[in-house]
């Protein structure tokens, strides 16, 4: 056999494959011990922990339990070191309640707003615990709290404010001891007893007495459910200080009674719709004085330590103030005196509101926050109204004479009488007016044409640097008048006009000078700002000055020292009401020292509760105050910075005559001339019938003959002299009137020219201007008279009529040819 052929082989050499390593799995019976010998050790230290607390709140309770009593009382100061108040002591009015005596729906009510866990928990509600902290993590921040009856009651032992681990696992630990002492009904009871109630009010029988005029047995549902609303904020869901928030939050009390059980909807429906009103003899629970001073410290005090309101009064501090005696005797006398205030028709008083604040450092030295004012009452001087016509210097002539463009001298335009869909108007008619004379007279027409001259956004923009809050409505032409949404508060006006009587500088009004005790402050002031530059607030100074002399609104607030202010008046703004009634009326004013703020009005405006008076009666409450508040306050005077214009003396329209020539049948016009140079007398004409003024020629000699007047008419005339040089007007001259008597006319037959003249002819004279349309009479506007009444709106004494030509351009146009003796336009 053949060989058969080798084959060939080849080998192929293969890594070993690397071995997989199996995870060990731990088995169940690992697992079981695992998770069982975790779960003993958590137990263990839930034991241990609970016993550490239950111990240390044994001891705690042992050692402070006498301490479920009330702290140190803080103290106010008046600006010589004097107390004047101890805010423990304002109203500090405690009755023990028994358990017997507390009705079942004040129980209810308590445990369905503050702890619905109250009878299933020992003291600390975990579920409630954790349900906060979740909440607290969603929210980023502390948004729910989730403490018992038992652990507020075990806070008000100890009544640090400090909220650290420690404060609340001291907390805890009182509250499981008193679980452990004390049943369920003397931990409800005894927190009944100890709870604050707002206005220096501790525990619920005294809460009933001065909030109902009732026994706390005799109380009603709706009154355990307002009171039921008060622990977490006393102050603000307190019926007395804000009603509408008290409403609110009884309602929703009201609501979980009803989700839990406690009450039927009927019952929940009835109590809701109750509107609290304030027993008669309420006034006879408080003592001492000067409660709206110290309620603002009050406040202010919350702001600078954190603390709560009933911490801060039992927190033994010692609480120094700028408030000055004499000045806040003088407010309190004359708000107790009817005799400065309206009479009303019924039991609701005219009320009103004041605040001074020297200007010069920011202190606070009186308040009063309303007539027949309780302790942590309705404190109008922070409370916001509308502002009228006080607010013309802030949003209208403040940025007008910031812009350098306008002084007080200018003159500004009456005669355009609607702005878009905006027809504001005032009495004085659509004569022009320099700004000085129309902040005296607190003309309407002049303060909107000013502002819409301005713009609104710059306006808007320099009455928030003043400090007042506008809101994007208020932002339009009605903002001149007043016309603002929320308003403006007392405070926030004299911090405004404060700016201007000091240089244009920021101002910061305070009360607390200085706080000692466990807590230790000082006030120190901001870094001033120049809000306004030095001259536009001598400027407002000098204007407002002239309000408060003879003729001007605020004549009745002139006191023994310069003063400068602007009264300031709104209209009742009801549906339907057409009467010239007025709710609110205000005067702000400052001496080179002190300013301060005057308001007046009812605090709810019906068509039977509105002021008749304007804002002079709040100038002369100004007046009466400040006379005997500044008694011993070195005199000052307001100081003139550098830089300012001089105003030329004003030009003035003399001599101006009227008389009719049969010869020609022509008006002669005539007047003495103004000493200046470059002057157009600006002639206006009104025939009978007419409502309006028409700028009729304008012309450079001091006379004027009409040629187009008619058998049987009358004619009104007035002249006007302006000065192109300083783009300034002369006040109208005085009015003229001329009757054209029924004659006839004989019109002189003219020569026809002949063919071929043997003279070149002769140029017709330039026509002069025409003038446009005056604007209409208004209505409404602030009287001389300080008794009558600025109305921002079509409430006031009918105005005279007359107005300015449709002239925009304030320079005028050439003059028709003085030698021709006339230049007729507007016909």
């Amino acid at each position: 056999m053949a060989e058969q052929p080798r084959r060939r082989t080849t080998t192929t050499t293969t890594k070993p494959k690397a071995k997989t390593k199996k995870k060990r799995r731990m088995s169940g019976k690992a697992w079981f011990y695992g998770m069982f010998f975790t779960i003993v050790i958590a137990i263990v230290c839930g034991i241990i922990g609970y016993l550490l607390i239950i111990l240390n709140g044994e001891r705690l309770l042992e050692e402070h339990g006498s301490k479920l009593e009330f702290g140190e009382a803080s103290i106010i100061y008046d600006v010589n070191g004097n107390e004047i108040s101890r805010l423990y002591d304002i109203l500090d009015h405690r009755e023990v309640a028994d358990f017997s005596e507390i009705p079942q729906f004040m129980k209810d009510a308590i445990v369905a707003t503050e702890d619905q866990r109250f009878y299933e928990h020992s003291g600390l509600d975990f579920w409630a615990i954790g349900r906060a902290l979740v909440k607290d993590v969603i929210a980023r921040s502390a948004v729910e709290g989730g403490s018992t009856i038992t652990q507020q009651l075990a806070k008000n032992v100890f009544l640090s404010a400090d909220k650290t681990f420690f404060r609340k696992a001291t907390e805890a630990s009182i509250a499981v001891a008193l679980e452990q002492q004390l049943t369920k009904d003397e931990i409800l009871t005894m927190y009944l007893n100890r709870i604050y109630f707002g206005k220096g009010i501790h525990g619920i029988k005294a809460a009933a007495e001065f909030y109902f005029g009732v026994e706390l047995e005799d109380m009603k549902l709706w009154q355990a459910a307002t009171l039921a609303a008060m622990p977490k904020a006393p102050n603000r869901f307190n019926p007395l200080v804000n009603p509408d928030e008290s409403m609110n939050r009884r309602a929703v009390v009201l609501r979980l009674m009803y989700d839990q059980g406690y009450i039927t909807e009927g019952e929940m429906k009835e109590a809701q719709a109750v509107v609290y009103e304030a027993p008669p003899n309420q006034n006879d629970m408080k003592t001492g004085k000067y409660y709206a001073y110290s309620d603002f410290v009050l406040n202010e005090a919350m702001k600078i330590t954190g603390l709560s309101e009933e911490e801060l009064r039992v927190s033994g501090l010692q609480i120094y103030t700028s408030l000055e005696p004499q000045a806040q005797d003088a407010m309190d006398k004359e708000f107790a005196d009817p005799s400065n205030f309206e009479e009303s028709k019924d039991d609701q008083l005219v009320q009103g509101s004041m605040i001074i604040i020297d200007h010069r450092s920011g202190e606070i030295k009186a308040i009063a926050g309303g007539r027949d004012y309780s302790s942590r009452g309705w404190n109008r001087v922070d409370k916001m109204r509308q502002p009228g016509s006080a607010i013309k210097p802030i949003v209208a002539y403040g940025p007008a004479l910031e812009s350098g463009k306008y002084f007080p001298w200018s003159t500004l335009k009456n005669d355009q009488k609607c702005f878009s869909n905006y027809c504001p108007s005032d009495r004085w008619g659509a004569v022009p007016v320099s700004m000085t004379q129309a902040m005296k007279d607190s003309r309407n027409l002049a303060a909107v044409w000013m502002l819409n001259e301005v713009g609104v956004k710059q306006g808007a923009e320099f009455a928030e640097k003043l400090g007042l809050t506008l809101e994007p409505d208020d932002r339009n032409l009605a903002m001149a008048l007043g016309g603002l949404t929320r308003g403006a508060s007392p405070l926030q006006m004299a911090t405004a006009y404060s700016i201007m009587a000091n240089g244009g500088k920021s101002v910061d009004p305070h009360a607390i000078t200085k706080i000692t005790g466990k807590k230790n402050w000082e006030y120190k002031a901001p870094p001033s700002k120049q809000l306004m530059s030095p001259q536009t607030a001598w400027y407002l100074t000098e204007m407002m000055q002239a309000v408060v002399e003879k003729g001007g609104t605020g004549a009745r607030a002139a006191i023994d020292r310069p003063v400068a202010g602007k009264t300031g008046t709104t209209q009742a703004g009801i549906p339907g009401y057409k009467g010239n009634g007025i709710k609110d009326a205000w005067f702000v004013g400052y001496t080179p020292e002190w300013t301060a703020a005057v308001w007046m009005g009812y605090d709810k405006t019906d068509v039977n509760h509105l002021l008749t008076k304007g804002g002079g009666q709040s100038a002369a409450l100004f007046a009466k105050v400040m006379r005997p508040a500044m008694k011993g306050v070195a005199n000052d005077s307001f100081k003139r910075p550098n830089d300012v214009k001089e105003d030329k003396p004003p030009m003035t329209i003399k001599n101006f005559k009227a008389e009719f020539s049969e010869t020609g049948a022509r008006v002669l016009l005539s007047w003495d001339p103004v000493n200046e140079k470059e002057i157009t007398y600006e002639v206006y004409r009104k025939e009978s019938g007419a409502s309006d003024y028409i700028r009729f020629v304008d012309v450079v000699t001091p006379y004027v003959e009409d040629m187009s007047v008619f058998p049987g008419i009358t004619y009104d005339y007035y002249v006007v002299a302006y000065d192109a040089a300083t783009n300034q007007r002369s006040e109208p001259s005085n009015v003229v009137s001329l009757a054209i008597p029924e004659i006839d006319i004989d019109i002189p037959e003219i020569p026809m020219e002949p063919e071929n003249p043997t003279s070149p002819p002769v140029t017709p004279p330039e026509e002069g201007n025409q003038g446009g349309e005056g604007g209409n009479g208004g209505t409404g506007g602030e009287g001389t008279d300080p008794g009558t009444p600025e109305t921002p709106g079509n409430t006031g004494n009918p105005g005279g009529g007359e107005g300015e030509g449709g002239l925009v351009d304030p320079t005028p146009p050439p003059a028709g040819n003085a030698g021709e003796g006339v230049s007729v336009g507007g016909l």
